[in-house]
């Protein structure tokens, strides 16, 4: 299935300049998963072009370009406070490539760093973050003005400007 393109940025067409069309990984946040905007959190499948997220890195990030598709995807389930106290804050289910800002024992036990970035399907430890396999999903890619840290469901999470971090090492500022 094709994905469904919404908005234009600056008067590129959504297939052309750096937005592509869905990759072949799992990126992207599942309908349902409420994003913290300057309006309050809000389920991300009703964010427009425009909107202006609240980010861990820069403060406020505005939406660029916003991708839709519904299609198989590896899910991964994360239970309440897997994370540390409150991350995430709800139950949270996460598409299997979507990268996750950790800042936890992970971090240092995996790279040997104070936080990193990775995707959700490096953290299943089979009781509190679980592989759900194969389900199919709604996803919605963001795009801002670069690379941002969103907070979603009590999550960290990157955009998907900011998914080809796979594993990247993330430096004290």
């Amino acid at each position: 299935m094709k994905p469904e393109k919404v908005g234009r940025v600056r008067g590129q067409d959504s297939q052309t300049g750096r937005y592509a069309p869905f990759a072949a990984r799992d990126t992207g946040l599942l309908q349902g998963t409420t994003i913290l905007t300057l309006d309050g959190e809000i389920p991300v499948e009703y964010l427009s072009v425009g909107d202006k997220l609240i980010t861990r890195d820069s403060g406020i990030a505005r939406v660029e370009h916003i991708q839709r598709a519904t299609r198989d995807v590896h899910a991964i389930s994360l239970a309440a406070g897997s994370l540390g106290h409150t991350r995430p804050e709800r139950d949270a289910t996460l598409a299997g490539d979507q990268m996750c800002l950790i800042r936890d024992w992970r971090a240092q036990a995996m790279f040997g760093a104070d936080r990193a970035l990775v995707a959700a399907r490096t953290l299943v430890d089979g009781e509190f973050i679980r592989d759900l396999g194969v389900q199919e999903h709604t996803l919605i890619q963001i795009f801002c003005d670069g690379p941002h840290i969103l907070y979603a469901d009590g999550l960290e999470l990157s955009t998907a400007d900011g998914a080809h971090a796979r594993g990247q090492v993330l430096h004290a500022a």
